[in-house]
């Protein structure tokens, strides 16, 4: 079996409202040097074998379902899972 971890942010060219948001609660609660923030998602599968390959797969998953390619780029690492 393997796990995908997959990596989901904003595009550098969106606004992140929520990432503002989190940067003026941390201004005010005295990190001052928090420059910016980003927000973004994680998501974990776990896969079982098969005979198609796994990064076609994935890509296929991450840019059907799991992200908006328009405001959204993703990244995925694929590991054996324990």
């Amino acid at each position: 079996m393997k796990k995908v971890k997959v990596y989901v942010t904003l595009r550098e060219s969106v606004l992140d409202p929520q990432g503002s948001a989190v940067k003026g609660s941390l201004h005010t609660m005295g990190y001052k040097e928090v420059a910016d923030v980003r927000i973004g998602k994680y998501l974990e599968l776990q896969i079982e074998p098969s005979d198609r390959d796994l990064n076609v797969v994935v890509k296929e998953m991450c840019e059907k379902l799991l992200t908006n390619t328009v405001i959204e780029d993703y990244r995925f690492e694929v590991e054996e899972a324990n």
